[in-house]
């Protein structure tokens, strides 16, 4: 009797310990991840991934017709030299823009019905999981009461052994046993199904809240589009001879503000403490866009010997990025916002126009000029690659681009010069020319 009972007993204990197993499956399935959806019908689901497919064609349709129209907006690159092609480039900007726009929604449709499709198929998965669950509990409860074998998988599992060697041993014991062995393994592939499910669900959230953002860059960029074709054509009143004559006083103020600019910066006697400033070497700073195409590059380039006019025979002091306007601009390094400002109030079209000024903790700032829009102020402190605006055509520009100048940060300053060309105080970032730095020597 005494052997029975210590046999029953040990019989007990086994099975209190399949059911911390169960448990230990189970962990962090119930209670934190629970999305509050309706079951829907098998019908509802296949209307869904129609609905998926539908809009899938609907955005590989208006892909290639957006790949089509830059293509015809690419071939009329630089600075417009009549009224009617001014227009024509503003106008032809904002009808892309649209095209985007409409293309970012379907996106942005197409991300919520796979979530609606997710979420569904969670519900599913955890219906089923739940149900395997009191399968596997009913089981270990017989084990527990019936006066039964112990299947030789619970020794595996006490000893710390592998759910496959557990598996593989009692799938050859008792009914019992192979019955657990069943539920065991319906469990298993129960939450395997739901943990790639999930994983899919965040990927589908991340993706839809990136799309939200496009979605509000593009929106705002055909405004400011909008705007500055309404402002061209009121500034000309229409007239190809008004243009010109605003073309040519902005390309004589521009030449002008640099050789003020230039001399100024070369009576500056701050002298550069190179010990200050980090090593070279490349990952330094991270590239302030998500798409890297240089269309300039530092100093006496071949563009800046060839049209010493602009540059002042000084050479190049940044770098430029060929980027549509509207594209979304980051910090180049965690660091402090030390100024933003527009030099168009001023002096409409001669210098940097919408330009952010950051501080960064390692001896180097970062400009950024030419924006279309400034999402930071003054004083802000920035992550490494924290949106700061988009991009834009704005100051001195023949093409939409993102000018990129590194300073070492005892060299610069933010000065408010009264321009002798433009009449008005212009508010802008100077350096000595030691003060500039070669930004691919960081990036």
């Amino acid at each position: 009797m005494q052997s029975y009972n210590s046999n029953k007993q040990h019989k007990r204990n086994i099975a209190i310990q399949s059911l911390a197993f169960l448990c230990f499956l189970t962990l962090g399935i119930y209670g934190s991840f629970f999305f509050p959806v309706t079951h829907l019908k098998a019908q509802t689901a296949d209307e869904l991934r129609q609905d998926l497919d539908g809009l899938s064609k609907q955005i590989t349709d208006l892909d290639n017709e957006i790949k089509a129209f830059s293509q015809k907006i690419n071939q009329t690159k630089g600075e417009a030299k009549t009224l009617r092609q001014a227009l024509l480039v503003l106008e032809n900007k904002r009808t892309l823009l649209l095209k985007e726009i409409k293309n970012t929604s379907l996106r942005i449709e197409k991300a919520e019905q796979n979530i609606s499709f997710t979420e569904e198929k969670i519900h599913a998965t955890e219906s089923v999981l739940e149900r395997n669950k009191k399968a596997l509990s009913e089981s270990l409860r017989r084990f527990y009461y019936d006066d039964v074998a112990i299947p030789k998988y619970i020794f595996v599992l006490k000893d710390g052994g592998t759910l496959s060697s557990a598996i593989d041993s009692y799938t050859r014991n008792t009914e019992v046993s192979n019955a657990i062995s069943e539920r065991v393994q319906a469990l298993v592939d129960t939450k395997l199904t739901l943990d790639v499910q999930k994983k899919s669900y965040e990927q589908h959230k991340e993706n839809l809240e990136v799309l939200n953002n496009r979605l509000a860059n593009q929106k705002e960029t055909v405004e400011i589009t909008s705007k500055d074709k309404n402002k061209l054509l009121k500034d000309t009143q229409n007239k190809e001879s008004v243009y010109q004559n605003l073309l040519a006083e902005r390309k004589k103020k521009k030449n002008e503000l640099e050789s003020e600019m230039s001399d100024i910066e070369a009576k500056l006697k701050t002298i550069v403490d190179v010990s200050k400033l980090p090593k070279y070497g490349k990952g330094i700073l991270k590239y302030p866009l998500d798409t890297v195409r240089i269309t300039q590059y530092f100093g006496n380039t071949p563009f800046s010997s060839k049209n010493p006019q602009v540059y002042n025979g000084a050479g190049h002091n940044g770098i430029d990025f060929g980027v549509p306007t509207g594209t979304t601009l980051y910090s180049a390094e965690s660091g402090t916002v030390i100024g933003v400002g527009d030099t168009d109030t001023a002096c409409s079209g001669a210098s940097y126009g919408k330009w952010v000024l950051i501080r960064h903790n390692n001896g180097l700032s970062t400009l950024y000029a030419h924006m279309s829009s400034i999402h930071v102020r003054e004083g802000d402190s920035l992550t490494q690659r924290q949106k700061i605006g988009l991009s834009g055509n704005t100051g001195y520009s023949t093409g939409p681009h993102l000018h990129f100048t590194v300073f070492a940060s005892d060299a610069v300053q933010i000065t408010n010069h009264r321009s002798r060309a433009c009449g008005t105080i212009m508010r802008m970032p100077i350096a000595p020319r030691s003060g500039y730095l070669n930004p691919l020597s960081y990036l």
